[in-house]
């Protein structure tokens, strides 16, 4: 079997567009380079022993050796293991129904969608069972209160167009159980499940809960009989978690290589542990954006998408990076481009707009399928007969080098992550880069990246304005 290949780390054009000073680029490598022997020995070690000192609450740091453990107890016990278990689960639901509702918000869904969209076959849900290798359609809810949506695919679970629609099940991620629109997402969708089905075993086999080891789900999990259920691992955060049972299983239903998946993450790991700085994307990636923002006021961070199936990636990035740094008034702004689409809606801003933004390219160096090409009509009349022969990966690469070309002459500067192809081991990379990075930031900018007290707000608010509803019988939108 061939070695994977890592992914690449290219910022040679900020150099070019910027005014990065040697002495800037070597201090903050320094830096850099301690709050990783930090973060690599001292926080492990804390966060290993359960004493975490009140400074430092929460740390959630087991996202961080959480592949390399859940390898090593795989390759040590093979079914017994949790990577087994979720195996065999995931294809004895697959075996039972053809579509399955995965219900999480946040992190709880996010890396799931992420995978499904870059790693999947192209409109896998439109495709038979023969051509999704048996397994079932996959859709997701509970990630928002919108009624028409949750009626829309209520409705489409209750009328399958064929007798093999009509079988499905229930996947239901929330680490406490208590995340009020997964909640009543599952009340909905529990109820359509169970008159759809002939006993209560028979429901019980068909609802995967992955929840804590404690709360509501939890509880919840143990009167409906669960057959198969999976924990959200202590000290890894719901954005930290797309590497544990919350990812690892929908993707398991959707048929991927999860473990692919985790090899990508580990090689990943000991890539950041060992290279230098200057050879290190997560080392370079924290630099060259911190400075940009420090340095320049470039504190809006456009994440350039080259590939429609990446776009759940970034967003799945978004809410990593507002989460972890948009505290105490600090923190880059994040938001997700799909090019060459969104060139035709935003490419004037960033061209001539604002210069606050620092764009980074998301590409891949490989497609899945074989390169189409152009093509001729008996006309010209679109003047593109000399470009016939051309395939749309060569269009796609003008493409981002004019892009690249046309925003450094204006002094906006670009870095590129490349991806040897969309795939599971990529994805195990980019994930574990990128939440590598989003912590090593926090530590230098002196912010916390775990927890989310803003979040906690909403949610106080959103409930109790419902309590005063529920008290004044006020249940319906007038």
């Amino acid at each position: 079997m061939n070695q994977a290949k890592l992914l690449r780390f290219g910022f040679e054009n900020v150099f070019q567009t910027c005014n990065i000073s040697t002495a800037d680029w070597e201090d903050v490598g320094k830096r850099l380079g301690f709050i990783r022997q930090q973060l690599l020995t001292t926080e492990l070690d804390i966060y290993a022993s359960g004493d975490i000192p009140e400074e430092l609450q929460p740390l959630d740091a087991g996202f961080i050796r959480l592949p390399d453990r859940i390898l090593a107890e795989y390759d040590s016990s093979r079914s017994a293991s949790e990577l087994g278990r979720i195996l065999d689960a995931s294809r004895r639901l697959s075996e039972q129904v053809d579509r399955v509702v995965v219900l999480g918000i946040g992190g709880s869904y996010m890396g799931a969608k992420a995978l499904m969209d870059a790693c999947t076959e192209p409109y896998f849900n439109e495709r038979s069972r023969a051509d999704r290798g048996g397994r079932p359609r996959v859709y997701f809810a509970g990630n928002g209160v919108d009624n028409d949506r949750v009626q829309g695919l209520l409705d489409l679970l209750r009328k399958p167009q064929r007798d093999d629609d009509a079988r499905w099940g229930l996947v239901v991620i929330s680490k406490s159980g208590g995340t009020l629109e997964t909640a009543v997402a599952f009340r909905q969708f529990f109820n359509a499940l169970r008159d759809s089905v002939s006993s209560e075993n028979e429901l019980s086999r068909l609802i995967v809960p992955i929840t804590g080891k404690e709360g509501k789900l939890a509880k919840l999990a143990d009167e409906i009989g669960c057959q198969a259920r999976f924990e959200v691992p202590d000290g890894v955060g719901g954005r930290f978690s797309v590497l544990s049972a919350v990812g690892l299983f929908p993707a398991a239903l959707m048929g991927l290589d999860i473990v692919a998946l985790l090899r990508g993450a580990w090689m990943f790991n000991s890539h950041f542990e060992h290279a230098p700085f200057g050879n290190n994307p997560v080392l370079d990636y924290v630099a060259v954006n911190h400075l940009l923002e420090v340095k320049s006021g470039l504190d809006i961070r456009v994440l350039s998408v080259w590939n429609d199936a990446l776009e759940a990636c970034g967003l799945w990035y978004d809410q990593l990076l507002s989460e972890s740094l948009g505290k105490r008034q600090k923190g880059a702004t994040p938001y997700t481009a799909v090019n060459t689409r969104d060139l035709h809606s935003r490419a004037q801003q960033h061209q001539q707009g604002k210069n606050n933004k620092v764009f980074n390219n998301l590409v891949v160096d490989s497609w899945r399928y074989d390169p189409l090409s152009v093509g001729s009509l008996p006309w010209n009349h679109d003047a593109l007969e000399h470009f016939n022969d051309f395939d749309l990966p060569i269009i796609m690469q003008a493409a981002i080098d004019g892009t690249n070309e046309a925003l450094r002459e204006d002094g906006r500067p670009t870095t590129t992550i490349s991806l040897p192809v969309a795939d599971e081991n990529s994805l195990g990379q980019l994930f574990q880069m990128m939440m590598l990075a989003t912590v090593v930031e926090g530590r230098l900018l002196g912010i916390n990246p775990y927890g989310q007290p803003g979040v906690e707000k909403y949610k106080k608010n959103m409930l109790k304005i419902l309590n005063e509803r529920a008290k004044t019988g006020v249940v319906h939108v007038n």
